[in-house]
């Protein structure tokens, strides 16, 4: 069976990051300047694809990875950086087994070692420090590139970024870091309000949708590399996705499966459209219901106007005070973004099932 030019479920490998040139090349100058980094933007808008083409495009520097998706605990944060490190290959990893060793660690061992007998369990908290002092001593030996990745989660966690920003401070001219977090509010706190460890500490760049000529270029170059034709598909995908990486990835690749070889796109838009609400309709019935009652008419009068004030709100009996709650509650969590004073619903599936499951 042919395979699909618009892959869309899970990171890109690096050579399949299109249209981002400018943000990679931005990324690569900041790291190889050691300019501390944070990389804003909503879930699914391609951050770990995007640095995973970062870390390959700089192949002089080795990378660690450590994903701090949803931790609650020092002893999560420890297993991550245990886990990062235990995988690390090419020039770091002779490296990391050294020091470790060294700092009285078996690397990719601390999760078992946290599950035994509460006595012979070692701290977390002191594990957090020897690890961090790892990576350190292997910044200062090898070229490396940090990428901490769901920072944000980090604030769950008290003592951890303080702790990351003891280790680190002193070390920045050595060690490329990147944070990267799905959640801008989040973010943005965690590097821009004085009493966080990382006040001030980073640059912030933010990730924005593809835009209107990105779209028609993958959109175009994935159908002609396949013997179809896009005609106005990209267009259409733009419009009703504002350039959201995920999505509109997700629609051409649904009106591709429905194109045979010398067909077009554009003919199949309506069957490709259908595909999508079919196969994300229960997604969104569950996602929709998890919202409280406040959020859930914040959200239907975004869809239906793009404003949470107006004749929608007051028809949806969205009181001002209410809104401003639940936009405030939506912003923080991702759910929303603001650009230019305006709102707007992050996922463009979501706000389109929204529109045909509640037509008022």
């Amino acid at each position: 069976m042919e395979e699909s030019p618009f892959p869309y479920q899970g990171p890109l490998e690096p050579s399949q990051v299109i249209g981002r040139d400018l943000l990679v090349d931005d990324l690569i100058r900041r790291v190889t300047g050691r300019k501390v980094t944070a990389l804003l933007g909503p879930r699914r808008y391609g951050k770990t694809s995007l640095l995973r083409r970062v870390a390959a495009d700089l192949a002089e520097v080795s990378t660690v990875w450590v994903d701090l998706y949803e931790v609650t605990s020092m002893a999560d944060v420890a297993v991550r950086f245990d886990d990062a490190l235990a995988v690390t290959k090419g020039p770091l990893a002779a490296l990391a087994r050294r020091f470790s060793l060294e700092a009285s660690l078996n690397l990719g061992a601390l999760k078992v070692a946290l599950s035994g007998p509460a006595r012979a369990r070692p701290d977390p908290a002191v594990s957090f420090h020897r690890l961090l002092e790892v990576l350190v001593r292997m910044a200062e030996s090898s070229p490396t590139l940090l990428v901490i990745d769901e920072f944000s989660s980090v604030a769950r966690v008290e003592g951890a970024a303080g702790a990351m920003r003891t280790a680190f401070q002193h070390h920045y001219r050595t060690l490329g870091l990147v944070f990267a977090g799905s959640q801008p509010s989040m973010m943005r706190t965690l590097f821009s309000e004085r009493p966080q460890p990382f006040y001030g500490q980073a640059d912030l760049v933010y990730i924005g949708p593809l835009d209107a000529a990105a779209i028609d270029d993958i959109v175009r170059q994935g159908f002609d590399n396949t013997g179809r034709k896009a005609g106005r598909l990209a267009g259409l995908i733009y419009d009703l996705t504002g350039g959201h990486p995920q999505r509109a990835m997700q629609l051409a690749d649904a009106c591709w499966h429905h194109t045979p070889p010398g067909g077009s796109g554009h003919d199949n838009w309506a069957d490709g459209l259908s595909q999508v609400r079919h196969d994300s309709a229960d997604t969104m019935e569950r996602l929709y219901s998890q919202y409280n009652p406040s959020e859930r008419r914040v959200l239907r009068a975004l869809a239906l106007s793009g404003s949470i004030y107006g004749a929608e709100a007051e028809l949806l009996d969205l009181a001002k005070s209410t809104a401003q709650n639940a936009r405030r509650v939506l912003l923080d969590s991702g759910e929303l973004t603001e650009a230019g004073g305006k709102l707007r619903i992050v996922d463009p599936i979501l706000a389109d099932w929204i529109r045909n499951r509640f037509p008022l």
